[in-house]
């Protein structure tokens, strides 16, 4: 997998693509889709259901999900998210509300479309595909920036600021709903709610003040880098664990730990690329790779659901932080290169459908659909706000 993986990763940078693109296509080799149909028992042999090979597996493969979240939320600058707070909140103020409304209200009108029979599920799934429409993915977005050679500009800093907010806000949106399915709707709204937000809350106040005093002790006390890479990691699994205790996925929990240390002074850059390169090439192409084992994309491609979930995800974000920039004080053309950064789900949105899967909550046609809108919004990103940016 690590070898498929890194051989597509290189094929898609010569393309200009992100290595999450290759990878995801070399999953689709190794997975149902090509090698189960052209050899059945050789993708057997190679990936045998059910077995401890395949428990192994998935246990790699949710710490991969999991560290994921963590390199994102490390990606989070609070002093950035201050300075540009004015436009950064027009921005994506609009930028959540016009995705989400647009995500909830076609599933919760027309919920056979989508598949959806169970009407227990109805509420869920409409707000689960509003969240979905909604969140962007930050790691692509800065990668983006960065090859336009924009990421330092004014545009580039309200783009990555707006993302930042959308991340939490969107996350915190998304383990309310799973904190509902996973307690079997008997956890109350508010209960989920207030351990969630209390959780961020605590983290991101008194949670980073002391992760602030203790950073320099681990710096000059622990062999370095291996004292701050295992104790990051350790404080990600325990916040994971945390977070997964009390009813919120352990993605959340990671994810939040990510932002209060990595807004840190004493979490240098050099200690965030190590800790970014060990999951980003061990880690992360397992959890892309696999992604093409869950189910078999030819049999589940439905043409219809996919343009429409497409059609969805563009017009809500391209929109929303269209006229949230605008109103920010921004050029119309500027405001719609900010909407086409912010328009990238990435890694993020093809995480969101995986465990949404995994816990039952949308079918494998919807799954399908969402990935591929993932890859398109992500691959679409940079060449549209190029193109936006020129005289």
């Amino acid at each position: 997998m690590l070898l498929i993986a890194r051989l597509f990763a290189e094929a898609s940078r010569k393309f200009k693509q992100p290595a999450v693109v290759g990878e995801i296509i070399g999953g689709l080799l190794l997975g149902p889709t090509v090698l189960g149909m052209i050899n059945p028992d050789w993708f057997h042999w190679l990936f045998p259901m059910p077995s401890s090979n395949a428990i192994i597996l998935s246990g790699f493969v949710q710490a991969a999900m999991v560290m994921l979240l963590f390199i994102a939320g490390l990606e989070v600058d609070l002093h950035i998210v201050w300075q540009q707070r004015r436009q950064a909140l027009s921005t994506s103020l609009f930028g959540l509300v016009i995705p989400f409304l647009l995500g909830f209200i076609f599933p919760y009108f027309f919920p056979r479309f989508f598949g959806i029979a169970n009407t227990q599920h109805h509420m869920v799934f409409a707000l689960f595909m509003g969240t979905a429409m909604a969140i962007s993915a930050l790691p692509v977005i800065v990668r983006i920036l960065m090859d336009l050679n924009i990421f330092k500009t004014r545009m580039g800093l309200l783009v990555v600021t707006s993302a930042m907010i959308d991340d939490v806000i969107g996350w915190i949106v998304f383990s309310v709903i799973l904190g509902f399915i996973s307690k079997g709707g008997h956890v109350s709204i508010l209960s989920t709610i207030g351990l969630t937000i209390t959780f961020a809350v605590v983290m991101l106040t008194l949670g980073r003040g002391l992760l602030n005093r203790i950073l320099p002790w681990i710096n000059n006390k622990l062999a370095w880098p291996g004292g701050v890479l295992s104790v990051s990691l350790a404080l990600c699994f325990m916040a994971a664990a945390f977070t997964e205790s009390i009813g919120i996925h352990a993605i959340f929990g990671a994810f939040i730990v990510g932002v209060a240390l990595g807004d840190s002074e004493h979490f240098s850059e050099r200690a965030k690329e190590i800790v970014h390169q060990f999951i980003n090439n061990i880690f992360a192409p397992l959890f892309f790779v696999s992604i093409g084992l869950h189910v078999n994309f030819i049999d589940n491609f439905d043409l219809q659901l996919t343009l429409i979930i497409v059609f969805i995800a563009f017009a809500g974000k391209i929109l929303g932080c269209g006229i949230g920039s605008r109103l920010g004080g921004y050029t119309w053309r500027e405001a719609f290169a900010a909407a086409a950064g912010m328009n990238a789900r990435g890694a993020m949105g093809i995480i969101l459908a995986i465990v949404a899967l995994e816990n039952g909550l949308i079918n494998e046609k919807v799954f399908v659909s969402l990935l591929i809108m993932a890859l398109a919004t992500s691959i679409s990103s940079g060449p549209l706000m190029k193109w936006l940016l020129k005289k």
